[in-house]
């Protein structure tokens, strides 16, 4: 999914009339204000953008694809006569846009909107013929993803396309076990929700969407605010909102959970997850689930957010190709508060191949925070993360563990001098980030004063999600040969943005670019571990790499740094002993099974609108997940299941799954030390720990034993 769709303000459903007719009375027209708006953008991300490119022909034919691409993403509207209307702006967008013109871009909107109209009429006049008229015998399918085929020739290409589409909903309800009867009524109220939402659509949503998809030609971390989408981010950006802590975008018809807030009511609850497509909402204990499928994205967003301690429930569908499974999830809300942001440790007890009892620490950072106002009063105790993972260490040290693990996973950076500070821990002296401006000049940042605070053994964490400041902190590790990163080829995030204030809104704009301290870019490659886990991440979907117009990877000139450890040599030695427990591991197998099945479901571009296609397709993803789940028991000496149960048609959230609660009961790999944590074993974290305790005895010169705890003040650190 292109990254432009996240600006789509609906769910892929607008529409137009033709340019040669009259605007209709609901057409949208631009304000001088968002004109002048348009023209200081231009200025601004031509002057300040990293980039430093103009806004030309070669752009502005660009712009022009991806505004019709958020627009019409999944080409369901527009046809090949609409696009050659279109077409003599295609290289007149800069010009007209250094006018402040937006003549061409509405009137591309107003004939998306009355299309749209008109779809949507037809569909809720002709819906019960249009029901009745389908065979489900019929073998036919409909495709996943219209967005990389060309626009339909013609009005009945569209109509079949849409045919189809219906088709598949009608299907999806079905087997859902939805009422015959409630099926026709679902499907008219989720269409007339979509009509009456249409005279809602104002000017500022029409500029928010053009201006965006400009600024994301540059680099999809440029973006464009209008004002409503301003005081969004404001919010997402504090640490004291009340809701879910999730963060959305549209995908296609559909509100997509793009990421969970660490610590926050979702991530705690832990039944929803990245790339869940969300298709309803109800309220409370049992108000009734209101259908949100084609719904503007701030309207989604306003029925979740809600006043803290009242609950939300979310009717979920996982994302590609499992479109028939549904769950309700349901989430308390509350306000992310920054204690609950904090830096947690837990110490992971398990028995190595010599049958003797290892201990290993483990430190959780949520997020590279700093608590500003405190800092500001002069509050000598003011929370940071470096200050609370120091506290940490100095805890876990004096508890006896052999080393420790800095677990970044689905970490998404925060504050930067955190990271620079954090590394600060673990190095006595040294750069940890070089930063490259757009004119090319490059300063470093990193430790100044001569200390050292823990020399211990380190292994750290990272998957897909561990992102910016995270990526500095493993990177500087990695680089320093101070520890062992493992986990899964990170996010890729390697740019710095600032905001700017415009006329109307603000503009988000990339102004620098991190490097390591070896001189290669964090940007879209990310940093690569030492030691590689399965991944349930598609790469092609999430990530830097899977952005529309993201910067490049490259590099510069190293800094000057001593590596501490040469890792390299004991690499293969470290890997080997790794495999070997993979590989009789059930819970290890298990995790390796589910992403065989995840990349076999994402595999999958069409889906059947056979009705016994569909179920043999949904028979076949449920018999595999339950042939990976009793694999998994037989090998532990469990009882094989007949089925993996399930609930109603909704999902049963209240209960927790066998496997669940078979973990939590057997702690299959390892035990949690703290009897009062009551958390569920992870096998990549204790297996973590099993290489960093390797890695103590192929390396003796990097054991605790015989060292002191703590080596400078809170107060000393820089």
């Amino acid at each position: 999914m292109s990254a432009l769709n996240r600006l789509k303000i609906f769910g892929g459903v607008i529409a137009l009339g033709l340019l040669s007719t009259p605007l209709a009375s609901h057409a949208l027209v631009s304000s001088t204000e968002q004109g002048d708006t348009l023209k200081e953008l231009i200025e601004v991300i031509e002057e300040r953008h990293y980039a430093s490119r103009r806004y030309d022909d070669v752009l502005a034919a660009q712009h022009f694809v991806a505004y019709l691409d958020a627009l019409d993403p999944q080409r369901m509207f527009f046809d090949a006569a609409d696009i050659a209307a279109f077409t003599p702006w295609q290289l007149e967008l800069d010009n007209v846009g250094r006018r402040g013109d937006l003549d061409p871009a509405f009137a591309m909107f107003n004939r998306y909107h009355e299309k749209l109209r008109s779809r949507l009429e037809e569909i809720i006049a002709t819906l019960p013929e249009t029901l009745a008229s389908f065979d489900y015998e019929l073998n036919e399918y409909l495709v996943i993803d219209h967005s990389t085929m060309p626009w339909a020739p013609n009005a009945e290409e569209l109509d079949e396309r849409w045919r189809k589409r219906l088709k598949n909903q009608v299907l999806s309800l079905k087997l859902a076990d939805k009422p015959a009867e409630e099926i026709p009524k679902t499907l008219e109220r989720r269409y007339n929700n979509q009509l009456n939402r249409l005279d809602q659509y104002n000017s500022q949503d029409v500029f928010q969407i053009y201006a965006n998809t400009l600024a994301e030609q540059y680099d999809p971390h440029t973006n464009y605010f209008s004002p409503r989408r301003a005081e969004n981010f404001d919010i997402n950006m504090s640490l004291s909102f009340e809701g879910i802590g999730a963060m959305l975008q549209i995908d296609d018809e559909y509100a997509k959970v793009s990421r969970l807030i660490p610590a926050g009511p979702a991530d705690k609850q832990g039944e929803l997850r990245p790339s869940d497509l969300i298709i309803g909402v109800g309220q409370g204990e049992s108000g009734a689930i209101e259908d949100v499928v084609g719904w503007r994205l701030d309207e989604i967003v306003d029925l979740i957010r809600g006043p803290r301690d009242t609950l939300v429930r979310l009717e979920v569908i996982p994302g590609k190709g499992k479109t028939d499974q549904r769950r309700l999830v349901p989430i308390r809300r509350n306000e992310v508060k920054l204690e609950e942001q904090a830096a947690q440790k837990e110490i992971i007890e398990f028995t190595d191949e010599a049958d003797q009892k290892r201990r290993i620490g483990v430190i959780d950072i949520p997020a590279f925070y700093i608590d500003f106002d405190a800092y500001r009063r002069g509050d000598k105790n003011y929370r940071s993360t470096t200050r609370d993972v120091q506290k940490l260490i100095d805890e876990l040290v004096g508890e006896g563990v052999e080393g420790l693990v800095i677990d970044l996973r689905d970490k998404g950076g925060g504050y930067l001098p955190e990271a620079n500070h954090l590394t600060g821990l673990f190095i006595e002296y040294g750069p940890t980030v070089q930063i490259r401006s757009a004119e090319s000049r490059v300063w470093r940042d990193g430790k100044r004063r001569r200390s050292s605070y823990y020399e211990g053994p380190l292994a750290v964490m990272i998957n897909r999600l561990s992102a910016s400041a995270s990526e500095i902190f493993a990177g500087a590790i990695q680089d320093y040969g101070r520890g062992i990163v493992v986990g899964e080829q990170s996010f890729g995030k390697g740019t710095v943005q600032s905001l700017v204030p415009l006329q109307e809104g603000q503009l988000k704009i990339t102004e620098s670019k991190f490097y390591r301290i070896s001189g290669g870019s964090t940007q879209h490659r990310g940093v690569i571990p030492d030691i590689d886990y399965p991944s349930l991440f598609d790469p092609k979907e999430i990530g830097e790499s899977a952005l529309d117009n993201a910067l490049a990877w490259d590099q510069i000139a190293p800094a000057r740094f001593n590596r501490y450890h040469d890792y390299g040599a004991i690499l293969p030695m470290l890997t080997t002993l790794h495999e070997k427990r993979a590989a009789n591991d059930p819970d290890y197998l298990y995790l390796e099974d589910q992403v065989s099945i995840a990349q076999e479901a994402r595999s999958i571009i069409a889906l059947p609108l056979q009705e016994s296609g569909r179920l043999a397709l949904r028979d076949n993803q449920e018999s595999k997940a339950l042939a990976i789940e009793n694999k998994r028991r037989v090998a532990k000496g469990l009882a094989p299941l007949e089925s993996l149960g399930g609930g109603d048609e909704e999902g049963d959230a209240s209960e927790e799954s066998d496997h669940a609660q078979e973990l939590k009961a057997e702690q299959p790999t390892g035990e949690i030390a703290d009897a009062d944590q009551d958390v569920t074993p992870d096998v990549l974290l204790v297996e973590t720990g099993r290489i960093l305790v390797d890695a103590i005895t192929l390396r003796p010169d990097t054991s605790l034993a015989g060292r002191e705890p703590a080596g400078a003040s809170v107060n000393n650190l820089q």
